[in-house]
């Protein structure tokens, strides 16, 4: 704890400051901790993004220590440095690049308490990764998850689940005066105000089964010449995907805009959220879409299920199976009733376990409690 000022020092490292979910809690959680009790700071161990004038607006340090290979000597001194610098009384790494780097810093530097953050279940691990997993867990202070589907996969790599405590993923008020109409919404995306509007919002990438939905949105046109499928994000995919769509003749119904600025703005005006992934933590996207009234679609995999109850607060699928998702998004385009009923008990979820604040004193409150311990 600072001596001059009695607040407990919190350094939050992270790889990046990109658009993405984990990055999104974590600048949330930086922004919002009780500036009466704790005081945070941010590494960025690879590059920043735009989530840094965020936290520059809430006052928040944010340090960066460029990174630049898989094994960079180089930069785990100058965080070794970093982390000797701020003093600080808790080091909470996030992503399996700052977890590795940062509590292996963070034990150098002899940091009081090192606990690090696995946000989604990981296959792409091999041995190494899942080595220095185990190694690290054993030697740190605990781990932070979003999900029981990720404690369960970890467990089962020979991380115990004693080393976990779960704080789902919270999710800020709606700004009501940044909200649009759905006619400008679909005047920004090219599309005629009579059809109806299925997103996806998410990075271009295979592990979010993008193949199965582009196949199901051109089948839900063959049966109805009334929807367009839209897809806001970026990433390393796009062509393959874009080829694809063209490939199944699906161009007229299927669009690409990007990554966009506005897609927050944008998402109250669909119709059906799909999500297609094949592994997830909790998805902030999917968190989004019930705040925001859109009934969700998601494959029924571990963290989805978290926040989906089947037909209660959204419709699970499994994975690959197009032909249910074009059905079930066709039955519920006409039945307002049912769809209706979905989004409201989404909309209640997402208020009584998913706010913000809650997410960030459960936090404040595993901070305490692994000082004291």
């Amino acid at each position: 704890m600072n001596q001059a000022s009695g607040k407990i020092k919190v350094c939050l490292i992270i790889p990046t400051l990109d658009q993405g979910g984990a990055e999104k809690q974590l600048a949330m959680l930086a922004c919002g901790l009780d500036r009466n009790n704790f005081e945070p700071s941010v590494i960025v161990l690879t590059r920043t993004g735009p989530l840094e004038s965020q936290l520059q607006a809430a006052g928040v340090p944010v340090h960066l220590i460029g990174k630049n290979t898989t094994a960079d000597p180089w930069a785990w001194t100058k965080l070794l440095r970093t982390i000797r610098q701020i003093k600080p009384d808790i080091v909470h790494t996030w992503i399996f690049a700052a977890n590795a780097y940062g509590r292996s810093a963070a034990l150098w530097a002899k940091v009081p308490c090192i606990v690090g953050s696995e946000r989604s279940v990981d296959p792409w691990k091999g041995t190494w990764q899942l080595s220095i997993d185990r190694f690290l867990a054993k030697r740190t202070h605990g781990l932070s998850t979003n999900s029981p589907g990720v404690v369960d996969f970890y467990h089962g790599h020979g991380v115990d689940r004693s080393n976990f405590t779960i704080i789902p993923n919270g999710i800020m008020p709606r700004d009501a005066k940044l909200e649009i109409t759905r006619q400008e919404a679909f005047e920004r995306l090219g599309i005629p105000l009579n059809q109806h509007l299925i997103l996806s919002i998410g990075r271009l990438w295979h592990q979010k089964g993008y193949k199965d939905l582009i196949w199901s949105a051109e089948m839900l046109r063959i049966l109805r010449n009334d929807v367009c499928y839209v897809v806001l994000g970026e990433g390393p995919e796009r062509e393959r995907l874009e080829a694809y769509r063209d490939n199944v003749r699906a161009a007229a119904s299927v669009h690409f805009v990007g990554h966009r600025s506005d897609a927050m703005q944008i998402l109250p005006h669909a119709d059906l959220l799909w999500n297609g992934s094949l592994y997830e933590g909790q998805s902030n996207v999917i968190l989004e879409a019930m705040q925001a009234g859109v009934l969700v679609m998601a494959t029924d995999i571990p963290g989805n299920r978290d926040l989906i109850e089947n037909e209660k607060t959204g419709i699970l699928f499994q994975v690959g199976d197009i032909d249910r998702l074009m059905r079930i998004s066709n039955q519920l385009l006409d039945d307002t009733q049912q769809s209706n009923c979905i989004i409201q008990a989404a909309r209640e979820l997402v208020a009584r376990e998913h706010s913000a604040p809650m997410m960030i004193q459960r936090h404040e409150a595993w901070y305490r409690k692994l000082l004291q311990r």
